[in-house]
């Protein structure tokens, strides 16, 4: 589904070279359910940039669904984006003047679907994430924190992608919230073999991947696979400790 190999970004500044990444090599296989963790500054955003096409790598080869993003036009790549791949932030992101619907159908408007097909999509991924028929005409401020995040993954979702890439979906929200969302992360995963990649500070988030990828200095220094899907990690105390 998607290959990293030999990946390196290196920023320039002035006389500085600042490498945020260095020779990474991944391979993520469709349906996998993916942990990236590390410090801040580790390198983790800019990975999920690179792999989303959002920044290209100073070095190596990212291929997302069979397609080398090095030989997309910027108009493909935003292509690719729409039709394969969603994102969820820590920061929702959503539109403030936007209702609740807007929010989550917006995207679509781009893929040239008709109004009333819209609104089913809409309605039924709504549905699918539990979001009260009563928030839907209401706009982001008006929203918990949970209920913003289970909009921004409405939104992520509703074009119906193979990828999911989401960086620190819980940072914002309690730990009960915080778990539901992951919770939903993994039903998506079984339910639809929806390929995710979770970045994120915490352990705790990180077993409900498949695989934890731990990365310093924009290294990988650690890779741990779970005993079983979405169990507890084999290296848990180990992360833990980082």
């Amino acid at each position: 589904m998607i290959s990293v190999t030999d990946v390196s970004k290196v920023y320039k500044q002035g006389a500085l070279s600042i490498a945020v990444l260095q020779d990474v090599t991944i391979r993520i296989e469709r349906g996998e359910f993916l942990s990236i963790m590390g410090p801040s500054g580790s390198g983790k955003s800019s990975l999920l940039n690179i792999i989303a096409g959002l920044d290209t790598p100073t070095s190596g080869r990212v291929t997302v669904v069979g397609k080398d993003l090095a030989t997309l036009s910027d108009d493909l790549r935003s292509d690719l984006r729409l039709q394969q791949i969603g994102f969820v932030f820590q920061a929702f992101n959503l539109f403030p003047t936007f209702t609740v619907e807007e929010n989550v159908g917006w995207p679509l408007e781009f893929l040239r679907i008709g109004g009333g097909e819209i609104a089913k999509r809409v309605r039924e991924v709504l549905d699918q994430l539990e979001v009260p028929l009563s928030a839907r005409a209401r706009r982001p401020a008006e929203l918990s924190g949970g209920e913003q995040q289970r909009v921004a993954m409405a939104r992520a979702l509703v074009t119906q992608p193979s990828i999911l890439l989401a960086d620190e979906p819980t940072g914002n929200l309690d730990s009960k919230t915080g778990q539901a969302i992951l919770d939903l992360l993994r039903t998506f995963n079984v339910e639809r073999n929806l390929t995710v990649i979770l970045v994120t500070h915490s352990a705790f988030a990180a077993t409900y991947g498949h695989r934890t990828v731990e990365l310093c200095d924009g290294r990988i220094v650690r890779e741990v696979r779970a005993e079983k899907a979405g169990g507890p990690l084999e290296s848990l105390e180990s992360l833990q400790g980082q």
